[in-house]
C-alpha cells in the first residue's frame, strides 16, 4: 500500500496570559491508503488537537502535512471530518442532508446525485430520504452522517470520538458498520478514541500519546486471525485481551479518563 498521510514534526503552542503552553511535541508518523490508525492516550495530551491541525481547522505551530505527497496548508478537500455528534441538520430531509456538503462546495451534479444515491441505496437508507433526523436511530444517524461526508469523496477520514455519544450496545453495532463500510469505500481512516476496545477492534496500528505536551509514546500493530475481519469478530478473538492488557498498561489509570 502507498503512503497517503504524512505528519512531519507537528508541534503546537498556546499563548496563554500565563505564558505558553506546548499541546503537541514533534509528532511524526506515515499513514498507508486504507490504513485505519487509532490514536489513545491521557485526557488533555492533544488527540483531538491533533485532528484539528491535520483537517487544516486549527493552526500548527511548527512541522509539516503532507498527502500522497503534496504539502498542503489549512483545509483539504481530501479530508473528511466526523465530530461526536451527527450535526444533522433537523429541518432538512435526509436527502438533503447527505447533499448538503456538495451544496456547500458547489458541486452538486448529477454525476454527484448519483453518486449519493448509490451509497444510500448501498448502506440501506435509500427509503428514508425522505424522512428527517428526529423520525431515525442513533445508528442510522451516524450512517447519514457518514454519507454526508464521504459524498465528497474524501481520500482520508478523521473521526473525532464520533461514537462516544451513543449507547454501548448501539456504538458497537455501528462501529461494525462504519468500519464495513468504510473498508468497502477504500477511505484510510484515523481515529481519535478513549475506548481502548475500539482502537483495538477498528484499528491496524494504534498510536499512544504521552501525557501533554503529547508526543508518540508507542505505535502497537494490530493482527487478528479471523477469516472476515470487523470490530465485532476482533472482540470475541482471544488476542484481543492481550492486546487490552498491553495498551492498558501503557496507558495506566488514564486511559478512561
Amino acid at each position: 500500500m502507498e503512503k497517503i498521510l504524512e505528519v512531519k514534526n507537528i508541534s503546537k503552542t498556546y499563548q496563554t496570559p500565563k505564558g505558553e503552553i506546548q499541546a503537541l511535541k514533534n509528532i511524526n508518523f506515515k499513514i498507508k491508503s486504507g490504513e485505519f490508525v487509532s490514536i489513545i492516550g491521557p485526557s488533555g495530551c492533544g488527540k483531538s488537537t491533533l485532528l484539528s491541525i491535520i483537517s487544516g481547522l486549527e493552526e500548527k505551530t511548527t512541522g509539516e502535512i503532507y498527502i500522497q505527497g503534496e504539502k498542503i496548508e489549512g483545509i483539504s478537500t481530501q479530508i473528511g471530518y466526523m465530530l461526536q455528534k451527527d450535526c444533522l441538520l433537523e429541518w432538512r430531509t435526509i436527502w438533503s442532508n447527505v447533499m448538503l456538503g456538495l451544496e456547500l462546495k458547489g458541486i452538486k451534479t448529477k454525476e454527484s446525485k448519483e453518486y449519493v444515491e448509490g451509497l444510500l441505496h448501498k448502506y440501506h437508507l435509500y427509503e428514508f430520504k425522505d424522512k428527517y433526523p428526529q423520525e431515525l436511530s442513533g445508528g442510522m444517524r451516524q450512517r447519514v452522517a457518514l454519507i454526508r461526508t464521504l459524498a465528497i469523496k474524501p481520500k482520508i477520514l478523521l473521526l473525532d470520538e464520533a461514537f462516544s455519544a451513543l449507547d454501548y450496545q448501539t456504538r458497537i453495532m455501528v462501529t461494525n458498520d462504519i468500519y464495513s463500510i468504510l473498508r468497502k469505500e477504500n477511505i484510510t481512516a484515523l481515529i481519535v478514541t478513549h475506548d481502548i476496545s475500539e482502537a483495538i477492534s477498528m484499528s491496524d496500528r494504534v498510536f499512544v500519546l504521552s501525557k501533554r505536551p503529547g508526543t508518540i509514546k508507542d505505535i502497537h500493530k494490530i493482527e487478528f486471525d479471523t477469516e472476515e475481519r470487523n470490530p465485532i469478530n476482533c472482540r470475541e478473538s482471544p488476542k484481543f485481551s492481550q492486546y487490552f492488557n498491553t495498551l492498558w498498561k501503557e496507558l495506566g489509570v488514564d486511559g478512561n479518563k
